[in-house]
């Protein structure tokens, strides 16, 4: 099974995308990755992530690494992976889950947030654990202190993060950070700025520094 966290060691960012539909995925993943970024997310409540998933695998860049993430039922985890996903991300935990993307060799990263969630997803054997939706409860602070009694552990944190706050986490012990609607803004609508995302996504990466 891939380390995920060592391929993503050279810029640990993830862009999260998420739209109603997953029509302007490619464009988008277009703009991040000629950016510098190289992991995005695709989620599945955005119909059609599953297609969106399998044209940007195969036409794209072999360094660009593609989740599927919001995975929620072993059926998902099927269809990820037939599609080409190179790991799986879910806002909760679920063992059962968590074992049908072992069983196709596919590292799983589940949600949690608080320190008894954490630690239970932690058990189950798996890379990394998703600490969302960290913004809103807290943000730096609220990572500080579930991270404090747990360094053992690599958090990624992720919801509500911008842009600009990515090296602070990191600086602060983050394996990883999950940029979403802060980095994305109006781009994956039909006519939305993707301009301002190619600005964002430079942002964002000048905010990691050198590691």
């Amino acid at each position: 099974m891939t380390d995920i966290l060592e391929r993503l060691a050279p810029l640990p960012l993830i862009a999260i995308l998420r739209a109603p539909d997953a029509s302007m995925f490619r464009q988008a993943t277009e703009v991040v990755y000629e950016s510098g970024i190289r992991c995005v997310e695709f989620t599945l409540t955005s119909n059609s992530a599953i297609e969106a998933t399998r044209d940007v695998v195969a036409t794209m860049p072999g360094d660009l690494l593609v989740g599927v993430g919001t995975v929620r039922t072993e059926l998902q985890v099927n269809q990820a992976v037939d599609a080409g996903a190179a790991f799986l991300v879910s806002q909760v935990l679920r063992p059962r889950l968590i074992e049908a993307a072992e069983r196709r060799g596919t590292p799983f990263i589940p949600g949690a947030l608080t320190p008894t969630e954490i630690l239970a997803a932690w058990e189950c054997g798996i890379p990394a654990v998703k600490v969302s939706p960290i913004g809103p409860v807290g943000g730096l602070d609220y990572f500080d202190n579930v991270r404090g009694p747990l360094p053992d552990i690599p958090l990624v944190p992720t919801g509500s993060v911008r842009p600009d706050e990515v090296g602070a986490y990191l600086d602060h012990g983050a394996a990883a950070v999950g940029l979403s609607g802060h980095l994305f803004g109006d781009s994956l609508l039909p006519g939305g700025d993707l301009e301002g995302l190619a600005l964002r996504t430079k942002q964002a990466i000048a905010a990691v520094g050198p590691r």
